[in-house]
């Protein structure tokens, strides 16, 4: 397992290499046999009838994050999200003996399985909490590093409170529809700007940082809309009234890929434009006259929506083209009008994929974040700005880099 994250990249340095070879991840995982324990893969390990509430994270991902997460022998650590408490020991080997990891959780039986699994791994240094991450753990604070390894809406003043000056906090963050683990560095002004981005996907916090619902059905199409968490989102009933009226398709030459509805187009749309949303087939047949982009098992889309209240309702999709892209999973696309607001989306939609074309492509490891909380002065804007979202404790300014930036 660590010979291939190494070989792929995702393991870069002597530290995180020698945890990972050092701590047993079999030994988290009790009753999955050890083949798929060390294989690249998340493994749940908890279920509210057919819904994961906790897992065992892809160690690649693991990888990637450690390398975000920067550890230092003797650091103190906040981890919010315990799990199966593997991560706790691959940190707790990191930062060792004079360093000190806190694992908070807020539910209990997973707290009393991963003390199980520490135990058996030999691992010290590891204190478990049961409690609610939003709240961080101000007993151990301050913290050099925190990192959740669950996913956040928003950047909750209580974690930036607990980190210490020049501290890095490192979590899952939702932008519009993707999830972006996001190392965040606070600066001396009370800003955190982001070091590196990289995409990811986590299951949300419970809690009082609790999402809200995150999809809404639109009966009768096979179709759900997947809610941005900076605000209410389309209103379902005109995106089901657009839908209703298909109008023209226009080809594009510019083609994507599976990942590009979340982490490529998808994650500059969400910042550069308003209305954005995604749809996504919740059955085997939709309501639409043209096929999705496969995703996984299913299949989605990213669209610009108008319409509710006076307003005319309009849609504008993305959907496979004709022709075949420069690489196998990559095809051109075509952009499809609905409703009588239909075309003027369309061309704005249009546009939108030409000037993400032209900015050479950029995915989430392009993207930098200014996240300024409430009560802090407006920072000076370090690179051109491309979006801001507004969540419920603080204003997360979007802008791009040139090119990929280095490896932490």
């Amino acid at each position: 397992m660590v010979d291939a994250l190494r070989d792929a990249g995702r393991v870069c340095s002597s530290a995180v290499e020698e945890a990972f070879r050092a701590v047993p991840r079999h030994l988290f995982l009790p009753g999955v046999g050890v083949r798929e324990a060390y294989a690249d893969e998340a493994v749940a390990v908890q279920f509210d009838g057919a819904v994961a509430t906790s897992s065992a994270s892809q160690p690649s991902m693991m990888a990637i994050m450690l390398e975000q997460l920067d550890l230092r022998a003797g650091q103190r650590v906040l981890e919010i999200g315990a799990g199966t408490g593997y991560n706790a020991a691959l940190m707790a080997r990191i930062v060792g003996p004079s360093g000190a990891v806190t694992a908070v959780d807020i539910d209990e039986g997973l707290v009393d399985r991963a003390a199980v699994h520490l135990a058996a791994a030999g691992v010290d240094g590891v204190q478990l909490v049961v409690a609610d991450g939003a709240l961080g753990h101000p007993p151990g604070a301050p913290y050099d590093r925190i990192v959740l390894t669950v996913g956040s809406d928003d950047v909750r003043p209580e974690w930036v409170a607990q980190l210490s000056p020049g501290g890095r906090l490192l979590l899952p963050l939702a932008v519009r529809g993707s999830q972006l683990s996001t190392a965040l560095d606070l600066g001396p002004d009370g800003v955190l700007r982001s070091h590196s981005v990289r995409s990811c996907a986590f299951i949300r916090l419970r809690g009082a940082a609790a999402s809200p619902g995150a999809s809404v059905r639109l009966d009768g199409l096979g179709l759900a809309i997947l809610k941005p968490e900076d605000g209410p989102g389309p209103d379902p009933a005109a995106v089901t009234a657009a839908l209703a009226e298909p109008g023209d398709l226009v080809a594009s030459e510019v083609p994507l890929g599976p990942a590009d509805v979340w982490d490529g187009f998808g994650l500059w749309l969400a910042v550069t434009e308003p209305g954005v949303c995604r749809l996504m087939a919740t059955e085997p047949e939709t309501g639409l006259p043209d096929d999705l982009i496969p995703l996984g098992a299913a299949g989605g889309t990213v669209a610009l929506v108008a319409g509710g209240g006076d307003q005319l309702p309009g849609l504008a999709t993305v959907v496979p083209g004709s022709g075949r892209g420069r690489r196998v999973s990559q095809r051109p696309v075509s952009v499809r009008a609905f409703g009588p607001a239909g075309p003027a989306l369309a061309a704005r939609l249009s546009a939108a994929l030409w000037r993400w074309a032209a900015a050479g492509r950029p995915d989430a490891m392009d993207w930098r974040f200014t996240v300024v909380p409430h009560g802090a002065g407006r920072p000076d804007r370090e690179q051109p700005e491309a979006g801001v979202l507004h969540k419920p404790s603080c204003t997360v300014h979007a802008g791009l880099v040139v090119g990929h930036p280095p490896e932490p």
